[in-house]
């Protein structure tokens, strides 16, 4: 095993600091040490946007097929947690709904509905609590109408997805999955069964229980679940808060609403809602300067290839005039590459344009400062804005 003597910079980084504000750090180690041996992690912490692309489309030699990978130990295998012909099997019956123009037909009345109801609700009041009142409520909905389960509502949905993420959150920091997260996917099993067995037509569940086994099914449920939510409730707390704490940057998408989507790429880039990525190599491979062995596991740092500087100029400036954010890896990349990426953009775009549109004077909360935390999902944990309501 390497020392800490050929990695000091990984030797001293610790865990609260990636939680915390992880971008100082990942500049260093990306300029000095771009895969680097974290005792932190028990693995290697690759931050340059080449590397971190080398090691996510070889899904040969960097593998997520692995006893440890934190979300099998939750939900069991999955499109997430397999490769090859079995991912392949896994990941089918659920491409066809999630590819761009499916979405658009399926999705795009239902999400402009709820967003409008969402912020409805709360305009008369002259502020929010963002994250938890309408981004959250929002890709929960969604995620509810996607699977279309026949016994769980949005409420039940949004239990068992905060169990879940938190158990395999807690292992991927290497702590003991919090045992609710057992309990929520037990509560999900019966549901997803519940639902395959009533034959829903409307759901994406009964279609794929025609070409997987129903734990299989299940498994994949809560991978769409707690993917879906946690991604965009992260996507758009994330970009309102990257919108609203730079005026000039607001004021050209206020001038301008076509640059909503360069907005959101920016924003991915940025601060992506999954910072990282977990892999296991299967074989000894030098890489970045680094040795790494047969089992090793290596962690692809996603905000630290978004900011590479050999890619993007000025990479901390958010910039919605930057001509290439589309190279940002938020969505990972590979054979793994986010199912529900087209989703998670149109229910951020809606959301931005709604909020925009009706809550004029749209700004932070100065007595609530907000900045995004979390070693695997980074979002704010509370965003609290204020807005002009008549006669304010």
């Amino acid at each position: 095993m390497e020392t800490a003597h050929r990695f000091p910079l990984g030797a001293t980084t610790t865990l609260a600091e990636l939680e915390d504000d992880p971008h100082p750090r990942l500049a260093l180690l990306r300029a000095a040490e771009p895969v680097s041996w974290l005792p932190a992690l028990g693995g290697w912490l690759v931050t340059r946007r080449d590397l971190a692309l080398r090691v996510m489309r070889d899904a040969a030699g960097f593998t997520v097929d692995d006893p440890r990978f934190s979300t099998a130990q939750v939900v069991g295998p999955s499109m997430l947690s397999l490769e090859g012909a079995e991912h392949t099997r896994h990941r089918a019956p659920f491409t066809d709904p999630f590819r761009a123009r499916d979405v658009q037909d399926r999705f795009a009345g239902f999400v402009e509905g709820e967003a409008a109801r969402l912020v409805e609700a709360v305009r008369p009041r002259g502020g929010a609590e963002l994250r938890r009142e309408v981004a959250g409520p929002l890709a929960v909905a969604v995620v509810a109408e996607s699977l279309g389960l026949v016994d769980a509502d949005a409420k039940a949905v949004l239990s068992w997805y905060d169990a879940i993420v938190s158990a395999v959150s807690d292992i991927t920091a290497g702590r003991p999955g919090n045992p609710a997260g057992a309990a929520a996917f037990e509560e999900l099993r019966g549901s997803v069964e519940a639902t395959v067995a009533a034959k829903v037509d409307a759901s994406l569940l009964v279609a794929a229980a025609e070409r997987l086994k129903v734990p299989e099914v299940v498994a994949n449920a809560a991978v769409l679940m707690f993917g879906g939510i946690e991604t965009t409730e992260g996507m758009i707390a994330n970009a309102v808060l990257h919108l609203l704490a730079d005026p000039g940057q607001l004021a050209l998408l206020r001038a301008d609403p076509g640059l909503v989507d360069a907005a959101i790429e920016e924003s991915l880039r940025l601060e992506p809602a999954a910072a990282v990525v977990d892999r296991y190599a299967t074989a000894d491979v030098p890489i970045g300067g680094a040795e790494v062995r047969r089992g090793d596991l290596v962690v692809v740092s996603l905000a630290g290839a978004n900011r590479d500087p050999e890619v993007f100029e000025d990479p901390d400036r958010f910039d919605l005039r930057r001509t290439n954010s589309r190279l940002q890896l938020a969505f990972a990349h590979g054979p793994h590459f986010c199912l529900g990426a087209h989703l998670a953009r149109l229910e951020t775009r809606v959301c931005l344009l709604t909020l925009l549109n009706r809550l004029p004077g749209l700004r932070l909360d100065d007595a609530s400062p907000a900045a995004p935390t979390g070693l695997l999902f980074r979002k704010p944990p509370a965003l609290h804005v204020r807005w002009d309501t008549p006669g304010s």
